[in-house]
């Protein structure tokens, strides 16, 4: 696959979430495969919110020095700034979509970077918004016929 892709906040969690099992392992492997291809891409929301959830969420909390770290790490990807048109942004896509008010500021940050995939768990698998699709890696994988 090539372009790049939009890591939502659930993804990054189960990265690092040891806690999470299998979903940690497939979160992971994602967020591995894009930090060896150089294509991820988050927003200012997804570093905020991560920063909160690996001190309160995960089911083991980080601490505040570590927690640093890892956001340090991920301002080495693209960040696209939610600014005050992001806002407005988001609005319409709320609208357009009916999807909520933080999914529609999630869907616009990839939209704004030209992501062609957003990784989610929120969102629905497969749906397209625009020209970014959704992709829920934590899904099973579906077996081909043996």
């Amino acid at each position: 696959m090539t372009g790049k892709c939009f890591v939502d906040t659930n993804i990054l969690m189960y990265a690092h979430d040891r806690a999470a099992g299998e979903k940690h392992e497939r979160a992971r492997a994602v967020v591995e495969d894009l930090w060896r291809t150089r294509r991820g891409v988050v927003s200012t929301q997804v570093l905020q919110e991560l920063a909160v959830n690996l001190r309160r969420k995960a089911g083991r909390p980080l601490d505040a020095r570590t927690t640093s770290e890892i956001i340090t790490d991920y301002m080495t990807w693209q960040v696209v700034v939610n600014g005050a048109s992001s806002v407005l942004d988001a609005l319409e896509l709320e609208q357009r979509y009916q999807i909520s008010f933080w999914d529609a500021l999630i869907v616009g940050a990839a939209e704004a970077a030209g992501a062609a995939v957003l990784y989610s768990e929120d969102l629905s698998h497969h749906q397209r918004y625009g020209g970014v699709e959704v992709i829920n890696p934590l899904l099973a994988q579906q077996r081909g016929p043996a």
